[in-house]
């Protein structure tokens, strides 16, 4: 008769025997539950969501795209805002395909101190969903925002500029807003605001993910004389994009009338690195030109 063979001995738990541990390794791997952000698309997903350690800059920069195309779709210089405070955020981040970001901020309006009134300072919250795709432009956003400026108060405002732009005699021809020294004057502020408002459609296209413009001039203005009710002006800007200090050039072309959706063209100059500028004839900028009529 053969020997009766004995069991093998019950495998021992511990760091020095990984049989026995990986059965218990995927048993929690299958009862750990799986979290996936809201509107998630599977493989869709630029990445990992990182809730932890998530650069502010990115934040921010999300806040500010999200805002541009706020106050480009709102259509009104009265209702403008400017970011106060980022307050939280998360990313999805995958470096093949870029970033999607939601963050939560408090805005301000966009008026002078002086001609505030009381609690008209912080409007309140946003919140945003901004996905950018690697550097490329023009980020697609989702923002929505609270404590809106009284709609009966914006549609006055926003009259009493329209008012006394149609009541000009002569069409308006404005060079340097602001002037040197960084005033702007109280009669061409309603210019500026309709400018910022034009503009931050311009900003919200350029945008990427490392890039951020700021109006930083008006260097010409001209309004013109049309056959129907609307705003039609042509303004020079000067934007400064913060990451690289450069400063670009932009003409565009508005057309406004209050509670009407905003209609914008524009032709920008984007300066060139010396690799991609040499053999061009002098001054070699490469013009942009994009609208939303």
């Amino acid at each position: 008769m053969q020997p009766r063979r004995q069991p093998p001995p019950a495998p021992r738990s511990g760091p020095g025997n990984p049989r026995a541990t990986a059965p218990l390794l995927a048993l929690l791997l299958l009862l750990a539950p799986v979290v996936a952000p809201a509107g998630s698309r599977g493989a869709e997903d630029p990445g990992q969501p990182q809730d932890a350690g998530v650069p502010r800059r990115l934040l921010q920069q999300a806040a500010r795209a999200a805002l541009h195309f706020f106050n480009f779709r709102a259509g009104s210089p009265s209702a403008l805002r400017v970011l106060a405070e980022v307050q939280e955020g998360r990313a999805w981040i995958n470096p093949k395909e870029g970033c999607k970001v939601d963050v939560v901020f408090s805005t301000e309006r966009y008026k002078p101190e002086s001609l505030l009134q009381e609690g008209e300072g912080r409007l309140g919250k946003c919140s945003a969903q901004v996905v950018f795709k690697n550097q490329k432009p023009r980020p697609a956003i989702n923002v929505t925002c609270t404590r809106l400026i009284e709609k009966k108060k914006r549609q006055q405002e926003d009259y009493l500029l329209y008012k006394q732009m149609k009541q000009l005699k002569n069409p308006l021809e404005i060079v340097s807003i602001p002037d040197n020294h960084g005033h702007i004057d109280p009669s061409l502020r309603p210019i500026w605001d309709l400018a910022f408002l034009g503009s931050s459609y311009v900003m919200w296209e350029m945008t990427t993910q490392v890039s951020h413009y700021y109006l930083a001039q008006l260097t010409s203005v001209r309004q013109w004389k049309t056959n129907d009710d609307t705003i039609d002006f042509d303004y020079t800007v000067l934007l400064h994009e913060l990451s690289t200090q450069e400063i670009i050039p932009c003409h565009i072309h508005l057309v406004w009338y209050p509670g009407k959706p905003l209609k914008v063209k524009y032709h920008c100059q984007e300066l060139q690195t010396p690799e991609e500028a040499s053999g061009t004839e002098e001054g070699s900028a490469v013009p942009t030109e994009l609208s939303n009529f």
